[in-house]
């Protein structure tokens, strides 16, 4: 494992401590590692966001939706016989 130094500004510095003297964390190396894993998971999720949405504009133009029709087909589909 690589080791990196990092520089923070002393409210963060406090705040850290905080974290890591709550329990919750073993030092300050688990928080940040901690940290950067939900950053990396939150870039992933925004990443397969914006695909999804580029999917639907490159889909075309909305068609009208009629609320009553599509409740009656699912209905059909999903009837216990």
């Amino acid at each position: 494992m690589g080791t990196t130094n990092v520089s923070l500004l002393e409210p963060m510095k406090t705040w850290v401590e905080c974290q890591v003297s709550s329990g919750q964390y073993g030092n300050t190396s688990d928080y940040i590692r901690e940290l950067i894993r939900r950053y990396q998971e939150r870039k992933q999720a925004v990443v397969l966001l914006q695909r999804a949405i580029n999917a639907g504009v490159e889909s075309g133009a909305a068609e009208p939706f009629d609320a009553t029709s599509f409740k009656l087909r699912i209905r059909e589909r999903h009837v216990v016989r």
